[in-house]
């Protein structure tokens, strides 16, 4: 299957990975939906197990669980949250192409960033999996080794799937890992937002 191709290549052998992804012309589309919304749910299921049935200490006091119907608003938010967060990335990125140079077609440059967004994004979903047991240390850890291997996969593969210049490219993958970051920020301050000015967080006594 590609996605178990791409997603295990990707950690394996990056620079043959990155290659194999722009000999392959995939549409945006195809591998945003052949991708994305399986890899959404391993944090946002793993949330609900983590909050609903394991919970989190402050101090030494009692585990703080959520109830089952607040943490499912929170992850169903989240899910949704996910999806546009990956797609804007990849809009961004595209937008972002002609300025550094990218030469390919229109079509192929929106195809190519969307791919990018899609497979840099899959570090910090696979790392999600640590959200089951949802206490902040591991959290932390968790996203900060899941983070610099995106930053790695970015730098790594922007001038290969891009076909531009490292110097170039090495401009191109900053402007996209700020972007990246403000993107994430955004998604979580929204979805919380939104969350407690809908049903909020219901603890369990």
């Amino acid at each position: 299957m590609a996605i178990l191709n791409h997603t295990l290549g990707i950690f394996l052998h990056p620079d043959s990975e990155w290659e194999s992804i722009r000999q392959e012309q995939s549409s945006f589309q195809s591998v945003f939906f052949g991708h994305i919304p399986f890899l959404a749910l391993i944090p946002c299921v793993s949330a609900y197990i983590g909050v609903t049935k394991v919970g989190w200490t402050i101090g030494d006091g009692a585990p703080v669980l959520l109830a089952a119907e607040s943490a499912l608003a929170f992850c169903a938010l989240a899910y949704v949250g996910l999806l546009i967060g990956v797609y804007l990335f990849g809009e961004f990125i595209n937008w972002m192409a002609r300025t550094y140079g990218v030469q390919d077609d229109k079509q192929r440059r929106h195809d190519e960033s969307g791919a990018m967004a899609v497979y840099v994004s899959t570090p910090m979903f696979l790392a999600g999996i640590f959200n089951i047991y949802p206490q902040l240390w591991l959290i932390v850890a968790s996203l900060c080794v899941a983070g610099a291997y995106t930053v790695y996969l970015i730098y790594e593969g922007m001038p290969i799937l891009m076909k531009i210049d490292k110097e170039r490219a090495f401009m191109y993958s900053s402007s996209v890992i700020t972007v990246g970051l403000v993107l994430m920020v955004s998604t979580m301050i929204a979805t919380v937002l939104v969350w407690s000015m809908g049903t909020g967080p219901v603890f369990i006594d």
